[in-house]
């Protein structure tokens, strides 16, 4: 297992060892071991997984209360997957990091607590499973809108195309008036 940097410090992209042969491959998800030596220390108490159709956009999403890490990745299709600072103590408060995620790379995103999460559909379905350090609490989720010009996600869209969003994803207000973490 590789444990890639990315643009934000604390985001970690994970590339599994994939063994392969003629009859399919194996690869680790999840090693506690492994990941507690790449700092990435952390229970795990909850799995989801969601489906969504091409250019289904969901997030970005965070609890205020029950902050959650996520370790995300692709079971069929592909992502772009996002990740936002939004703990105004830090040096990278607001900054964002994208990477694609899908059943072909194989790959996973570790977005620890303290930041907003979302991704873009880019494959006519997409299954997204993932694995979270707290439990959902309805209750003390936030919500911070997907295109805020403050934050400046480049979504690979298609030019004219807008995203598919849930009702309260389409009313969500930008950073400067989220409730964000200290």
């Amino acid at each position: 297992m590789k444990f890639l940097p990315t643009a934000l410090r604390d985001v970690v992209l994970v590339e599994p060892r994939v063994h392969g042969d003629e009859r399919g491959f194996f690869l680790e998800t999840w090693h506690r071991e492994r990941f507690a030596q790449a700092g990435i220390d952390y229970e795990f108490v909850q799995d989801n997984h969601s489906r969504s159709v091409r250019g289904t956009l969901r997030g970005l999403h965070f609890q205020r209360a029950h902050v959650q890490g996520k370790l995300v990745r692709v079971t069929s299709g592909e992502v772009f997957d996002v990740a936002v600072d939004v703990r105004r103590s830090s040096p990278d408060f607001g900054r964002w990091a994208g990477m694609r995620l899908s059943a072909a790379n194989r790959r996973s995103l570790w977005v620890p607590p303290g930041f907003a999460h979302g991704f873009l559909v880019l494959s006519d379905v997409a299954d997204f499973v993932y694995k979270c350090t707290d439990y959902y609490d309805p209750e003390s989720e936030r919500a911070i809108r997907w295109n805020d010009p403050a934050i400046g996600i480049e979504w690979p869209l298609e030019p004219g195309v807008a995203p598919i969003l849930s009702a309260r994803d389409a009313a969500a207000g930008g950073l400067a008036d989220s409730d964000c973490l200290p």
